[in-house]
């Protein structure tokens, strides 16, 4: 199995390139079924996520090239075809081939996604708004079975600002017959990222963005080319290993505005932060001068909650105990076991960790539980004392696109390594 090991306490120096945003490509890419002509994306990360899709589009006969970010759809000759098993189970995103197979073809079987376990996040808003619409759908043998004769325009209330839900029926909608509002719409940067590709295909859609978005249905969509926007969260990502490690880093290719919530904290933790036009420097930060800070995540704009992992791992480095609260996802804390084991000391009370520093973290053999543990944990390991190992590096490469060659563009020691399966876990 393949393991990252990382030699810690090398300071961190230079630009670091962010890629495209992986929540907007994986709902980039289902949306261009709705096409009946090319679609062209540039500037998508390369990143495992976006081969699967890539892989269950050609399943369904789309004509896919993939090459240096830039991923071209001919979705002319495709047809909906059930994909209950296989790739559609190897991440959660595959959900948004239900609305838009549903909106192209009117029916869809589409197996129950996976990807990284946070405990639960249902669908049933999703499935909310695609029954407004006018559709059937049952749970059948694990998949999901989409129906509808067709498609009629519908006034939708999300109970919750579900970003998968809003996009979802987006991509049902903008074929269906008449307006569809949909109201407490999630107004991540991700969204406004979805519209504009549907737009630039010929759909109507205005308030993407706010909490109340309005589709008028159109006859088709056409191809066209469009660019993704670059990823806020591989962004604060990166500023917060700048901060925990850095000599003078510079994040380039960044929208500042999508990281106010993640700048002002770190400026509350006493992190310096340079912004310009579309890049972000973090100047060499003081540790002795680094305190404590209480964080709540919430939706868009507030703190997002896949930040509060990374983060964890610069508040054991922080003057004080810092509180982390995560209203979004109640079991987002399996990182805080594994840096523990690093001496991180930490521990979680309910939906709180509570992280108190500053601790000297110690080289260890960790586990990335899900995709942004997985991020936290490569940070730890920079920081840490001696050698680290990080297992389940799959997690990680679901998220982060050329993760070791920007790190080591820095000065990171991390390398990638085959090893062999302990006995102990092959017998299990």
């Amino acid at each position: 199995m393949d393991v990252y090991k990382i030699t810690g306490e090398n300071r961190l120096q230079g630009t670091i390139k962010v890629s495209g945003a992986k929540n907007s490509a994986v709902a980039l890419i289902p949306a261009s079924i709705l096409a009946n002509s090319p679609v062209t994306i540039g500037g998508l990360p390369e990143i495992s996520d976006a081969w699967t899709l890539k892989a269950l589009l050609e399943e369904i006969g789309g004509e896919v090239s993939f090459e240096d970010g830039t991923m071209t759809i001919d979705p002319t000759d495709m047809i909906a075809l059930p994909l209950p098993n296989g790739n559609v189970k190897k991440l959660r995103a595959s959900y948004y081939l239900m609305g838009a197979m549903l909106g192209r073809f009117k029916k869809a079987v589409i197996g129950l996604p996976g990807g990284c376990f946070l405990g639960p996040r249902p669908i049933d808003q999703h499935i909310k708004g695609f029954e407004a619409l006018g559709a059937k759908i049952t749970n059948e043998h694990g998949a999901i079975y989409l129906r509808a004769d067709e498609l009629i325009g519908a006034k939708i209330y999300l109970d919750v600002a579900s970003v998968g839900a809003t996009i979802n029926i987006m991509l049902a909608a903008v074929l269906a017959k008449g307006r569809t509002v949909i109201e407490n719409a999630a107004k991540e940067p991700e969204i406004i990222d979805v519209a504009t590709l549907l737009t630039n295909m010929g759909a109507n859609i205005k308030g993407a963005g706010t909490s109340v978005i309005r589709i008028e249905g159109v006859e088709e969509l056409h191809g066209t080319e469009h660019t993704i926007i670059p990823d806020r969260i591989e962004a604060a990502t990166f500023m917060i290993m700048a901060a925990a490690i850095g000599e003078g880093v510079t994040i380039d290719n960044v929208i500042p505005l999508h990281l106010e919530a993640v700048i002002a904290k770190l400026r509350e933790m006493g992190v310096k932060i340079d912004i310009g036009e579309e890049s972000i420097f973090v100047p060499k930060t003081d540790l002795d001068t680094l305190h404590a800070v209480d964080v709540k995540t919430l939706v868009y704009p507030g703190f997002p909650t896949d930040i509060q992992q990374p983060l964890a791992v610069l508040m054991s480095q922080a003057f004080g105990s810092s509180k982390v609260t995560d209203t979004i996802y109640t079991a987002r804390f399996k990182h805080i076991d594994e840096l523990r084991r690093m001496n991180a000391n930490a521990r979680v009370e309910g939906n709180t960790a509570i992280i108190t520093g500053p601790s000297k973290l110690q080289g260890s053999t960790v586990t990335a539980t899900d995709l942004r543990a997985g991020a936290a944990l490569v940070l730890a390991g920079l920081l840490a004392e001696g050698e680290t190992e990080i297992h389940d590096i799959y997690h990680i490469e679901r998220g982060y696109s050329s993760l070791i060659e920007k790190l080591r563009d820095l000065g990171a020691n991390i390398r990638r390594e085959t090893i062999m399966a302990r006995v102990a876990e092959t017998k299990e």
